[in-house]
Protein backbone atom coordinates (compact mmCIF):
# COMPACT_ATOMS: atom_id res chain seq x y z
CA UNK A 1 0.00 0.00 0.00
CA UNK A 2 1.47 3.36 -0.98
CA UNK A 3 1.95 6.00 1.67
CA UNK A 4 -0.69 8.69 1.75
CA UNK A 5 0.63 12.07 0.64
CA UNK A 6 1.01 14.49 3.55
CA UNK A 7 -0.90 17.70 2.92
CA UNK A 8 1.20 20.86 2.93
CA UNK A 9 -0.97 22.66 5.49
CA UNK A 10 0.26 24.16 8.78
CA UNK A 11 -1.10 23.07 12.13
CA UNK A 12 -2.05 26.64 13.02
CA UNK A 13 -3.63 29.01 10.52
CA UNK A 14 -5.20 32.46 10.79
CA UNK A 15 -9.02 32.26 10.48
CA UNK A 16 -9.27 34.03 7.13
CA UNK A 17 -6.97 31.47 5.49
CA UNK A 18 -8.30 28.22 6.93
CA UNK A 19 -10.17 27.31 3.74
CA UNK A 20 -7.48 28.47 1.32
CA UNK A 21 -6.09 25.00 0.62
CA UNK A 22 -2.54 23.70 0.51
CA UNK A 23 0.66 25.68 0.38
CA UNK A 24 2.97 25.09 -2.57
CA UNK A 25 6.56 23.90 -2.47
CA UNK A 26 9.05 25.78 -4.67
CA UNK A 27 12.79 25.65 -5.20
CA UNK A 28 14.38 28.98 -4.37
CA UNK A 29 16.26 29.02 -7.66
CA UNK A 30 12.98 28.75 -9.59
CA UNK A 31 11.39 31.83 -8.06
CA UNK A 32 14.22 34.33 -7.67
CA UNK A 33 17.86 35.18 -8.31
CA UNK A 34 20.60 34.03 -5.92
CA UNK A 35 24.04 35.66 -5.98
CA UNK A 36 27.22 35.83 -3.91
CA UNK A 37 29.60 38.72 -3.39
CA UNK A 38 33.37 39.15 -3.28
CA UNK A 39 36.09 40.91 -1.30
CA UNK A 40 38.11 43.67 -2.97
CA UNK A 41 41.85 43.29 -2.39
CA UNK A 42 42.74 44.78 0.97
CA UNK A 43 46.22 45.59 -0.36
CA UNK A 44 44.79 48.14 -2.81
CA UNK A 45 43.89 51.25 -0.81
CA UNK A 46 41.88 52.74 -3.69
CA UNK A 47 39.25 50.01 -3.26
CA UNK A 48 38.40 50.95 0.33
CA UNK A 49 37.01 53.92 2.24
CA UNK A 50 34.34 54.97 -0.25
CA UNK A 51 30.57 55.32 0.14
CA UNK A 52 29.34 51.83 -0.80
CA UNK A 53 28.39 49.61 2.19
CA UNK A 54 30.21 46.25 2.12
CA UNK A 55 29.14 43.48 4.47
CA UNK A 56 31.25 40.69 5.95
CA UNK A 57 30.01 37.31 7.23
CA UNK A 58 30.25 38.24 10.91
CA UNK A 59 27.61 40.92 10.37
CA UNK A 60 25.02 38.24 9.57
CA UNK A 61 24.59 38.03 13.34
CA UNK A 62 22.92 41.44 13.20
CA UNK A 63 19.96 39.52 11.66
CA UNK A 64 18.35 42.79 10.53
CA UNK A 65 20.98 44.80 8.70
CA UNK A 66 20.49 48.57 8.72
CA UNK A 67 24.17 49.45 8.56
CA UNK A 68 27.57 47.77 8.24
CA UNK A 69 31.08 48.77 9.28
CA UNK A 70 32.98 48.75 5.99
CA UNK A 71 32.77 50.86 2.84
CA UNK A 72 34.30 50.32 -0.59
CA UNK A 73 34.79 52.70 -3.52
CA UNK A 74 33.23 52.64 -7.00
CA UNK A 75 36.57 51.35 -8.27
CA UNK A 76 36.49 48.51 -5.73
CA UNK A 77 33.00 47.59 -6.93
CA UNK A 78 33.97 47.68 -10.60
CA UNK A 79 37.24 45.77 -10.24
CA UNK A 80 35.80 42.83 -8.26
CA UNK A 81 32.91 40.43 -8.72
CA UNK A 82 31.00 41.76 -5.73
CA UNK A 83 27.56 43.12 -6.61
CA UNK A 84 25.22 45.73 -5.23
CA UNK A 85 22.09 44.02 -3.95
CA UNK A 86 18.75 45.70 -3.24
CA UNK A 87 17.08 46.01 0.17
CA UNK A 88 14.96 43.02 1.14
CA UNK A 89 17.45 40.28 0.25
CA UNK A 90 17.69 37.24 2.48
CA UNK A 91 21.37 36.77 3.30
CA UNK A 92 22.73 33.30 4.09
CA UNK A 93 26.18 32.49 5.49
CA UNK A 94 27.92 29.99 3.21
CA UNK A 95 31.32 29.11 4.60
CA UNK A 96 33.08 27.97 7.72
CA UNK A 97 32.49 25.63 10.65
CA UNK A 98 31.39 28.43 12.97
CA UNK A 99 27.88 29.56 13.75
CA UNK A 100 27.66 31.95 10.79
CA UNK A 101 27.34 29.10 8.28
CA UNK A 102 23.60 28.77 7.68
CA UNK A 103 22.80 32.00 9.53
CA UNK A 104 20.07 34.07 7.86
CA UNK A 105 19.74 37.86 7.87
CA UNK A 106 17.79 40.48 5.91
CA UNK A 107 19.13 43.82 4.65
CA UNK A 108 17.26 47.12 4.72
CA UNK A 109 19.84 49.10 2.74
CA UNK A 110 21.50 48.63 -0.64
CA UNK A 111 24.90 47.02 -0.10
CA UNK A 112 27.37 44.47 -1.39
CA UNK A 113 28.76 41.44 0.43
CA UNK A 114 31.77 39.19 0.62
CA UNK A 115 31.98 35.83 -1.14
CA UNK A 116 30.79 33.91 1.93
CA UNK A 117 27.28 35.37 1.82
CA UNK A 118 24.53 34.24 -0.56
CA UNK A 119 21.88 36.83 -1.39
CA UNK A 120 18.36 35.62 -2.16
CA UNK A 121 16.90 38.55 -4.08
CA UNK A 122 13.37 39.79 -3.39
CA UNK A 123 10.54 38.94 -5.79
CA UNK A 124 7.32 40.64 -4.67
CA UNK A 125 5.20 38.56 -7.02
CA UNK A 126 6.37 35.27 -5.52
CA UNK A 127 7.11 35.87 -1.87
CA UNK A 128 7.20 38.37 0.98
CA UNK A 129 10.85 38.98 1.97
CA UNK A 130 10.08 39.01 5.70
CA UNK A 131 8.27 35.68 5.36
CA UNK A 132 11.20 34.18 3.45
CA UNK A 133 13.62 35.49 6.08
CA UNK A 134 11.61 33.93 8.91
CA UNK A 135 11.46 30.58 7.13
CA UNK A 136 15.19 30.54 6.30
CA UNK A 137 16.06 31.62 9.85
CA UNK A 138 13.96 28.72 11.17
CA UNK A 139 15.83 26.34 8.85
CA UNK A 140 19.27 27.17 10.34
CA UNK A 141 20.15 23.64 11.48
CA UNK A 142 18.71 22.12 8.31
CA UNK A 143 20.89 24.43 6.21
CA UNK A 144 23.98 23.31 8.08
CA UNK A 145 23.21 19.66 7.27
CA UNK A 146 23.15 20.55 3.57
CA UNK A 147 26.76 21.75 3.62
CA UNK A 148 29.15 20.03 1.26
CA UNK A 149 31.86 17.99 2.91
CA UNK A 150 32.04 15.05 5.30
CA UNK A 151 29.38 15.22 8.01
CA UNK A 152 28.14 18.57 6.74
CA UNK A 153 31.33 20.27 7.96
CA UNK A 154 32.09 21.93 4.64
CA UNK A 155 30.40 24.97 3.21
CA UNK A 156 27.18 25.86 1.49
CA UNK A 157 27.21 27.24 -2.03
CA UNK A 158 24.89 29.00 -4.48
CA UNK A 159 23.73 25.75 -6.08
CA UNK A 160 22.70 24.32 -2.71
CA UNK A 161 20.77 27.49 -1.82
CA UNK A 162 18.99 27.46 -5.17
CA UNK A 163 17.96 23.82 -4.70
CA UNK A 164 16.30 24.37 -1.31
CA UNK A 165 12.55 23.78 -1.25
CA UNK A 166 10.46 26.32 0.63
CA UNK A 167 6.74 26.23 1.41
CA UNK A 168 4.65 29.19 0.25
CA UNK A 169 1.02 30.18 0.85
CA UNK A 170 -0.58 33.17 -0.89
CA UNK A 171 1.15 36.56 -0.55
CA UNK A 172 -1.54 37.89 1.88
CA UNK A 173 -1.07 34.85 4.15
CA UNK A 174 2.71 35.21 3.96
CA UNK A 175 2.41 38.84 5.07
CA UNK A 176 0.09 37.93 7.95
CA UNK A 177 2.53 35.31 9.25
CA UNK A 178 5.50 37.63 8.68
CA UNK A 179 3.85 40.47 10.62
CA UNK A 180 3.10 38.14 13.53
CA UNK A 181 6.66 36.79 13.75
CA UNK A 182 8.24 40.20 13.19
CA UNK A 183 6.25 41.62 16.11
CA UNK A 184 7.66 38.87 18.35
CA UNK A 185 11.16 39.68 17.09
CA UNK A 186 10.60 43.31 18.02
CA UNK A 187 9.53 42.29 21.52
CA UNK A 188 12.58 40.03 21.87
CA UNK A 189 14.82 42.91 20.75
CA UNK A 190 13.29 45.27 23.31
CA UNK A 191 13.85 42.76 26.11
CA UNK A 192 17.42 42.12 24.91
CA UNK A 193 18.10 45.84 24.97
CA UNK A 194 16.73 46.07 28.50
CA UNK A 195 18.97 43.16 29.54
CA UNK A 196 22.02 44.85 27.98
CA UNK A 197 21.21 48.14 29.73
CA UNK A 198 20.89 46.37 33.07
CA UNK A 199 24.26 44.69 32.57
CA UNK A 200 25.84 48.04 31.63
CA UNK A 201 24.26 49.61 34.72
CA UNK A 202 25.74 46.83 36.86
CA UNK A 203 29.23 47.49 35.48
CA UNK A 204 28.89 51.22 36.13
CA UNK A 205 27.53 50.62 39.63
CA UNK A 206 30.35 48.23 40.51
CA UNK A 207 32.83 50.97 39.63
CA UNK A 208 31.08 53.34 42.05
CA UNK A 209 30.57 50.89 44.92
CA UNK A 210 34.30 50.17 45.27
CA UNK A 211 37.04 52.82 45.70
CA UNK A 212 38.88 53.85 42.54
CA UNK A 213 42.67 53.66 42.34
CA UNK A 214 44.20 56.15 44.76
CA UNK A 215 40.94 56.66 46.65
CA UNK A 216 39.96 55.36 50.10
CA UNK A 217 36.20 55.77 49.66
CA UNK A 218 33.80 54.67 46.91
CA UNK A 219 31.95 57.30 44.83
CA UNK A 220 28.62 55.89 46.02
CA UNK A 221 28.01 54.95 49.63
CA UNK A 222 24.76 53.96 51.30
CA UNK A 223 23.49 56.74 53.63
CA UNK A 224 23.93 54.80 56.87
CA UNK A 225 27.67 54.38 56.23
CA UNK A 226 28.61 57.87 55.03
CA UNK A 227 30.04 58.81 58.44
CA UNK A 228 31.92 55.54 58.93
CA UNK A 229 35.21 56.92 57.66
CA UNK A 230 37.52 55.48 54.97
CA UNK A 231 37.76 51.82 54.05
CA UNK A 232 40.68 49.99 55.64
CA UNK A 233 43.67 48.49 53.87
CA UNK A 234 43.85 44.76 54.56
CA UNK A 235 45.66 41.76 53.13
CA UNK A 236 43.55 39.07 51.47
CA UNK A 237 44.93 36.69 54.10
CA UNK A 238 43.33 38.74 56.87
CA UNK A 239 39.95 38.38 55.13
CA UNK A 240 40.06 34.76 53.88
CA UNK A 241 41.75 31.62 55.12
CA UNK A 242 42.41 28.38 53.23
CA UNK A 243 40.23 25.45 54.31
CA UNK A 244 41.23 21.90 53.36
CA UNK A 245 38.84 19.03 53.92
CA UNK A 246 40.61 15.96 52.49
CA UNK A 247 38.47 12.86 51.94
CA UNK A 248 39.20 9.15 51.69
CA UNK A 249 37.49 8.07 48.51
CA UNK A 250 35.78 4.69 48.36
CA UNK A 251 35.48 2.81 45.09
CA UNK A 252 31.72 2.24 45.12
CA UNK A 253 30.64 5.59 46.59
CA UNK A 254 29.38 8.26 44.17
CA UNK A 255 30.93 11.72 44.29
CA UNK A 256 29.87 15.01 42.74
CA UNK A 257 32.72 16.84 40.99
CA UNK A 258 32.67 20.57 40.28
CA UNK A 259 34.63 23.09 38.28
CA UNK A 260 34.73 26.88 37.99
CA UNK A 261 33.90 28.72 34.77
CA UNK A 262 36.14 31.48 33.49
CA UNK A 263 35.33 35.20 33.75
CA UNK A 264 33.44 34.85 37.03
CA UNK A 265 31.02 32.47 35.35
CA UNK A 266 30.25 30.59 38.56
CA UNK A 267 30.54 26.95 39.56
CA UNK A 268 29.09 24.06 37.58
CA UNK A 269 28.89 20.32 38.09
CA UNK A 270 31.31 18.06 36.23
CA UNK A 271 29.03 15.11 36.88
CA UNK A 272 28.66 12.33 39.44
CA UNK A 273 31.18 9.48 39.40
CA UNK A 274 32.04 6.45 41.48
CA UNK A 275 35.30 6.70 43.40
CA UNK A 276 36.99 3.96 41.35
CA UNK A 277 36.51 5.96 38.12
CA UNK A 278 38.11 9.17 39.48
CA UNK A 279 41.77 9.06 38.49
CA UNK A 280 43.08 11.74 40.87
CA UNK A 281 42.68 10.27 44.36
CA UNK A 282 43.72 13.41 46.26
CA UNK A 283 40.33 15.11 46.61
CA UNK A 284 38.88 17.73 48.94
CA UNK A 285 35.31 18.46 49.98
CA UNK A 286 33.77 21.87 49.31
CA UNK A 287 30.81 23.21 51.21
CA UNK A 288 28.13 25.77 50.52
CA UNK A 289 29.51 29.35 50.60
CA UNK A 290 33.15 28.33 50.26
CA UNK A 291 35.17 30.53 47.88
CA UNK A 292 36.71 28.31 45.20
CA UNK A 293 39.69 29.19 42.99
CA UNK A 294 40.91 27.18 40.02
CA UNK A 295 44.69 27.45 40.28
CA UNK A 296 45.29 26.91 36.57
CA UNK A 297 42.40 29.03 35.34
CA UNK A 298 42.45 31.92 37.81
CA UNK A 299 44.37 34.05 35.28
CA UNK A 300 41.02 33.93 33.44
CA UNK A 301 39.18 34.86 36.65
CA UNK A 302 37.84 31.35 37.34
CA UNK A 303 36.61 31.74 40.92
CA UNK A 304 33.36 31.96 42.82
CA UNK A 305 31.18 30.97 45.76
CA UNK A 306 29.95 27.38 46.08
CA UNK A 307 26.13 27.35 45.68
CA UNK A 308 23.80 25.28 47.86
CA UNK A 309 23.20 22.66 45.17
CA UNK A 310 26.95 21.85 44.99
CA UNK A 311 27.43 21.50 48.75
CA UNK A 312 29.55 18.45 49.69
CA UNK A 313 31.01 18.20 46.17
CA UNK A 314 34.70 17.44 45.71
CA UNK A 315 37.66 19.04 43.94
CA UNK A 316 41.29 18.05 43.39
CA UNK A 317 44.31 19.93 44.65
CA UNK A 318 44.15 21.92 41.41
CA UNK A 319 41.75 24.14 43.37
CA UNK A 320 42.10 26.36 46.43
CA UNK A 321 39.21 26.39 48.90
CA UNK A 322 38.86 29.48 51.11
CA UNK A 323 36.43 30.61 53.81
CA UNK A 324 35.95 34.06 55.38
CA UNK A 325 37.60 35.01 58.64
CA UNK A 326 35.34 36.42 61.35
CA UNK A 327 34.03 39.89 60.50
CA UNK A 328 33.97 39.31 56.73
CA UNK A 329 31.16 38.45 54.33
CA UNK A 330 31.87 35.86 51.61
CA UNK A 331 29.23 37.25 49.25
CA UNK A 332 30.81 40.69 49.44
CA UNK A 333 34.16 39.10 48.66
CA UNK A 334 32.64 37.37 45.64
CA UNK A 335 31.69 40.77 44.19
CA UNK A 336 34.91 42.37 45.41
CA UNK A 337 36.88 39.76 43.43
CA UNK A 338 35.20 40.91 40.22
CA UNK A 339 37.05 44.24 40.23
CA UNK A 340 39.67 44.63 37.45
CA UNK A 341 42.37 45.37 40.06
CA UNK A 342 41.73 42.00 41.70
CA UNK A 343 41.82 40.26 38.33
CA UNK A 344 45.26 41.81 37.77
CA UNK A 345 46.38 40.47 41.15
CA UNK A 346 45.42 36.94 40.05
CA UNK A 347 47.82 37.28 37.12
CA UNK A 348 50.50 38.94 39.21
CA UNK A 349 50.48 36.01 41.64
CA UNK A 350 50.70 33.32 38.95
CA UNK A 351 53.92 31.96 37.49
CA UNK A 352 54.68 30.56 34.06
CA UNK A 353 55.42 31.65 30.51
CA UNK A 354 52.39 30.30 28.63
CA UNK A 355 49.18 31.79 30.02
CA UNK A 356 47.22 28.53 29.76
CA UNK A 357 49.88 26.78 31.88
CA UNK A 358 50.41 29.43 34.54
CA UNK A 359 50.07 28.23 38.13
CA UNK A 360 48.52 30.32 40.89
CA UNK A 361 50.56 30.93 44.06
CA UNK A 362 47.97 31.25 46.80
CA UNK A 363 50.48 32.26 49.51
CA UNK A 364 51.60 35.23 47.43
CA UNK A 365 48.03 36.29 46.71
CA UNK A 366 47.04 36.18 50.38
CA UNK A 367 49.65 38.90 50.97
CA UNK A 368 48.05 41.25 48.41
CA UNK A 369 46.41 44.30 50.03
CA UNK A 370 43.11 45.98 49.18
CA UNK A 371 40.58 48.31 50.81
CA UNK A 372 37.64 46.77 52.69
CA UNK A 373 34.67 48.29 54.55
CA UNK A 374 33.20 46.99 57.81
CA UNK A 375 31.07 43.86 57.98
CA UNK A 376 27.65 45.59 57.91
CA UNK A 377 28.61 47.67 54.88
CA UNK A 378 29.96 44.55 53.18
CA UNK A 379 26.60 42.84 53.71
CA UNK A 380 24.67 45.85 52.41
CA UNK A 381 26.73 46.04 49.21
CA UNK A 382 26.52 42.28 48.64
CA UNK A 383 22.74 42.17 49.12
CA UNK A 384 22.20 45.14 46.82
CA UNK A 385 24.26 43.56 44.04
CA UNK A 386 22.65 40.18 44.63
CA UNK A 387 19.19 41.73 44.18
CA UNK A 388 20.36 43.46 41.00
CA UNK A 389 21.77 40.19 39.64
CA UNK A 390 18.41 38.55 40.31
CA UNK A 391 16.68 41.23 38.21
CA UNK A 392 19.22 40.76 35.41
CA UNK A 393 18.75 36.97 35.48
CA UNK A 394 14.98 37.35 35.34
CA UNK A 395 15.34 39.61 32.31
CA UNK A 396 17.60 37.06 30.63
CA UNK A 397 14.98 34.37 31.29
CA UNK A 398 12.29 36.55 29.68
CA UNK A 399 14.37 36.74 26.52
CA UNK A 400 14.83 32.96 26.43
CA UNK A 401 11.13 32.36 27.09
CA UNK A 402 10.17 34.64 24.20
CA UNK A 403 12.61 32.82 21.92
CA UNK A 404 11.07 29.48 22.90
CA UNK A 405 7.58 30.89 22.38
CA UNK A 406 8.52 32.03 18.88
CA UNK A 407 10.10 28.68 18.09
CA UNK A 408 6.96 26.82 19.14
CA UNK A 409 4.73 29.22 17.23
CA UNK A 410 6.68 29.06 13.97
CA UNK A 411 6.61 25.25 14.10
CA UNK A 412 2.82 25.49 14.03
CA UNK A 413 2.56 28.34 11.53
CA UNK A 414 4.71 26.57 8.92
CA UNK A 415 4.06 23.12 7.46
CA UNK A 416 6.62 20.52 8.56
CA UNK A 417 9.98 21.10 6.84
CA UNK A 418 12.18 18.04 6.45
CA UNK A 419 15.09 18.41 8.85
CA UNK A 420 14.17 21.96 9.87
CA UNK A 421 13.42 21.14 13.48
Amino acid sequence: MSKQKKLLIPELRFPEFRNKGEWVKKKIGNITQVTAGATPSTSIAEYWGGQIPWMNSGELNLKRVFNVDNRITELGLIKTSTKLIPPGCILIGLAGQGKTRGTAAINYIELCTNQSIASIHPNKDKFCSEFMFQQMDFMYYHLRTLSKGEGGRGGLNISIIKSINISLPSIPEQKKIADCLESIDELITLHKQKHEKLRAYRISLMQQLFPAAGEVLPKFRFPEFRNEGPWKLKSIGSVLIEKQRPINMEDDIEYSLVTVKRRYGGLISRGIYKGKTIKVKSQFEVQENDFLISKRQIVHCACGVVPKELDKSIVSNEYSVLVPRKGNDIFFFDYFAQQPSVGISFLRCSIGIVIEKMLFKLKNWLKEEFLFPGLEEQKKIAQFLKDLDSIINQQSQKVEMLKEHKKGLIQKLLPAIDGAE
